[in-house]
């Protein structure tokens, strides 16, 4: 039986996928042309939602492994402030530091990017001029490449 830390990190990693293909579609004219997607079309709003669903479930599989279950209302806040209370306590860089020997991650940088992202998934969503998103979807994909890759390790 697969444990809840497992499934919300596989959601983890779906949210991932769905933000590197999203910015696949829209930066690639012969995959709209495959799909029959105009082409000045893009999804970056998505790839920025993608990417902050994709740190927001790892962190909620980090806590849940801590013993931790959260849930609605105000989920992604609770989460957030949860995650954060455990950086502050250093729980998990000390956890970092266990598996970076030589490059270590700071906590910190992992609250950082999570707060970025969650604000960035609000400003970002709703903006229709999409091309002005490009930056900022490259960022978020980054940004959740190091968070979940960070918290993988600490999980598994």
């Amino acid at each position: 039986m697969v444990s809840e830390v497992e499934l919300l990190m596989n959601r983890a990693a779906d949210e991932f996928l769905l933000a590197e293909t999203d910015m696949r579609i829209s930066n690639e004219i012969d995959i709209k042309k495959s799909l029959g997607i105009l082409p000045n079309k893009t999804f970056y709003h998505s790839v920025i939602s993608h990417a902050y669903f994709s740190i927001f479930h790892a962190a909620k599989a980090y806590l849940f492994g801590k013993g931790m279950k959260i849930g609605p209302p105000g989920e992604h806040q609770k989460t957030f402030n949860a995650f954060s209370k455990k950086v502050k306590e250093g729980i998990v860089d000390r956890e970092l530091l266990a598996i970076y020997e030589q490059e270590i991650t700071k906590a910190g940088v992992l609250v950082d990017i999570f707060k970025t992202e969650k604000k960035k998934r609000g400003d970002f969503t709703y903006n229709i001029r999409s091309e002005a998103n490009i930056p900022f979807a490259q960022e978020s994909i980054d940004n959740a490449r190091k968070f979940t890759s960070a918290i993988r390790k600490i999980v598994f």
